[in-house]
């Protein structure tokens, strides 16, 4: 539930910029988020506390996450997202909830009432998707004028601006978690957040318009965002814990990342590959 709300940017930037003809702003939100939620987050979060991680209550969570990132490249290879098949990876994404939902009940105490909200949650709900609609118009148009004024490509700006904006709600529910030491509500929302991304963010830009993919991904970005997920499997699945050291680390490689895009090392990985 914390992944799929924080990763609710994501899915109306991506789609609002796909649906305005930047689909190197929608496909760089999805990759970018993934890469930051990994080192910025997940990195900031460890320095505040070591993460501890339960690898066996991970492990098909990690898998999911593994195969949502191999079918992203594969798409990156081919240079387009296609409709039938944005339409199996909402179908995977819906597995996916319902797996979950049926693997991870938990039983409610008798005596354990819930908390009224205040107000009229349909309402909160609608206000919501409506503020997300405008903001995520505002966004796009914004970034996009921005980059042309200085020159960036919008494949650049959405991996980096736009992507690191839409981590936002990550990173603050991950940080407030850290100070609780709630490791497993941290891997949890990191893990969830970027198979949505992937397998909703991505499936959903690409289901209401073809989602084109530039050759500077495959080349320059999906290696990273594979060598990030990689790493993260390692953490999740062997060692069991991302200490402090790693997590300074992981955050200064993400500023590498970051300069990197604008130091025009991408450009450079680009000419290689051709």
């Amino acid at each position: 539930i914390v992944a799929f709300g924080t990763s609710a940017p994501e899915l109306f930037t991506s789609v609002t910029a796909n649906l305005g003809g930047y689909p190197g702003i929608s496909v760089g939100n999805v990759v970018g988020s993934n890469i930051a939620n990994v080192l910025m987050v997940i990195g900031l979060s460890a320095i505040i506390a070591p993460v501890l991680i339960d690898r066996k209550e991970v492990r098909v969570d990690t898998w999911v996450m593994v195969g949502a990132t191999v079918a992203m490249s594969v798409a990156a290879w081919a240079g387009v997202l296609p409709f039938w098949a944005a339409v199996g990876m909402i179908a995977a994404i819906i597995g996916y909830v319902v797996y979950q939902y049926k693997a991870s009940r938990i039983e409610v105490e008798e005596d354990e009432e819930a908390e009224p909200l205040p107000g009229n949650p349909y309402l909160l709900v609608t206000v919501g998707i409506a503020t997300l609609v405008i903001g995520a118009e505002i966004l796009v148009q914004g970034a996009v004028a921005g980059g042309r004024a200085l020159g960036v490509p919008e494949a650049v700006i959405g991996m980096t601006v736009i992507a690191f904006g839409t981590s936002l709600p990550e990173l603050m529910a991950c940080v407030a978690a850290a100070r609780k030491g709630q490791s497993d509500m941290i891997v949890g929302g990191i893990v969830g957040s970027n198979i949505f991304n992937i397998l909703s963010v991505m499936a959903t830009s690409a289901a209401v318009k073809p989602l084109v993919i530039d050759p500077r991904f495959f080349a320059f970005d999906v290696p990273v965002v594979l060598a990030v997920t990689a790493l993260f499997t390692v953490f999740l699945l062997l060692i069991g814990r991302i200490g402090r050291v790693a997590g300074a680390l992981m955050a200064v490689a993400y500023l590498i990342f970051t300069v990197a895009q604008y130091g025009g090392v991408a450009d450079l990985a680009v000419a290689a590959a051709n």
